[in-house]
């Protein structure tokens, strides 16, 4: 069975661009998507209404900075705080280059950094790129349930 995809954002036109990328890479990973750190967290914890969804960690987190109710940093923070959680490979995925959001970022632990493009073919490319790279060619930490892989 493959590990879902959580997409974390709340801008309307950076979610349809995000699933189109993931439509044209072809992943057969289910995309969850939530739009706002709060209940990013509740599906993570499988809390509120997420209480009754099945046990597993999504294969990888896309998570925007900017969110309403909790910050992509504040998510960030807690997935690591959570030992159930903290292995979680988490992409911030903003279009904010402020180095002070980049350092954060990486001193909480974020796997990767990566600020949308504005041209729409790179923002497609970009977001296929780590839809395929986090869901099938990343080998996931010792113990976890590993992804099923599309082309094998």
């Amino acid at each position: 069975m493959l590990k879902p995809i959580l997409l974390v954002e709340d801008d309307k036109r950076d979610l349809e661009l995000t699933l189109l990328a993931l439509e044209r890479s072809q992943l057969a990973n289910e995309v969850v998507i939530v739009r706002d750190g709060a209940l990013a967290l509740d599906y993570l914890r499988r809390e509120g209404d997420h209480a009754a969804r099945a046990e597993g960690n999504p294969a990888v987190i896309l998570l925007d900075l900017k969110l309403p109710k909790v910050n992509g940093l504040e998510v960030l923070q807690a997935v690591r705080a959570h030992p159930q959680l903290r292995s979680i490979p988490v992409v911030m995925l903003t279009s904010s280059q402020e180095e002070t959001d980049v350092l954060r970022s990486y001193e909480l632990g974020v796997n990767a950094y990566v600020v949308k493009p504005v041209e729409f073919k790179q923002f497609v490319s970009a977001i296929a790129d780590l839809g395929v790279f986090w869901a099938v060619l990343n080998e996931p930490p010792p113990g976890s349930l590993k992804a099923a892989r599309r082309y094998e």
